[in-house]
């Protein structure tokens, strides 16, 4: 069996689209076999790899609880404490451990002081899940192990380095492109800076996907659009179900490149 991995970008609330992707994935019966994630596509892809489904994760991020912690007041003193949320993941990670995730996972976040990406993919699962989550000045630094970490994407928001060797299919998906800017606040130019250096790494790590998904209606949102959940939901799904029939043309033709003993199909065709 081809073993298919995918990345899932950071992108704020619109790594909600993320949940429209694999759901068009699973309706065209290809598994995933291997979990990156940064960022939102870390909580997306760590919710994913503990077996819930993409609309039982779509009501987790639309529930008052997480709404209350990710649609914060902006501010320049990094205030608020991404620890909080602790009690949440919790709830949907009662072992709070990697090794008991269905599919293998590994989250990326941003150790401060070397300035350099670190993986996690063993041990405790919630901490990395709010490291890689942790936006500058919104959400104070988290503490691990004596290092202090920040979100994933503000260095590397397409990982692709875990699945290198443990994947013979790899998809990177992208839910943050440019879009216009709007009104010239300081709220707005401190998202597009952080904005701009996001997607300037991901021009740089896309070619190393066999298959890239970027719905590009999605740069028309703000990463703070929590009252469009839905519709950022639906444009990953359909975006996705649109560009299917060529990314099974890629899987077959990376496929039909390898030689292996015995039978090769691609997984769940």
């Amino acid at each position: 069996m081809m073993t298919i991995g995918i990345s899932l970008s950071g992108g704020g609330v619109k790594g909600i689209a993320h949940l429209g992707v694999l759901q068009a994935l699973e309706e065209a019966n290809i598994k995933i076999n291997n979990i990156v994630g940064v960022s939102a596509g870390a909580i997306a892809g760590a919710l994913y790899a503990a077996g819930y489904r993409p609309k039982h994760i779509l009501k987790f991020f639309n529930s008052p609880q997480m709404l209350k912690f990710f649609q914060p007041t902006f501010s320049f003193n990094g205030v608020l404490d991404m620890e909080k949320t602790y009690k949440i993941y919790r709830v949907f990670f009662p072992d709070d451990r990697f090794e008991t995730l269905e599919i293998p996972l590994t989250i990326s976040a941003t150790e401060m002081h070397q300035g350099k990406t670190v993986f996690f993919n063993s041990g405790e699962l919630i901490r990395p899940i709010q490291a890689s989550s942790c936006i500058p000045i919104i959400f104070k630094p988290l503490r691990i192990g004596g290092h202090y970490y920040i979100d994933g994407g503000t260095i590397n928001n397409l990982p692709y380095e875990p699945l290198v060797t443990a994947c013979d299919f790899k998809i990177g998906v992208h839910i943050n492109p440019i879009g216009y800017m709007g009104n010239m606040n300081m709220k707005n130019i401190v998202e597009r800076t952080f904005h701009l250096g996001a997607v300037a790494n991901v021009e740089e790590r896309k070619r190393f996907f066999d298959c890239f998904i970027e719905p590009p209606h999605l740069g028309n949102y703000s990463i703070y659009d929590f009252h469009k959940i839905k519709e950022i939901y639906q444009i990953g799904y359909d975006y996705t179900k649109g560009v299917m029939p060529d990314i099974l043309k890629k899987m077959e033709k990376v496929a039909s490149k390898k030689t292996i003993e015995g039978d090769w199909s691609i997984q769940g065709q």
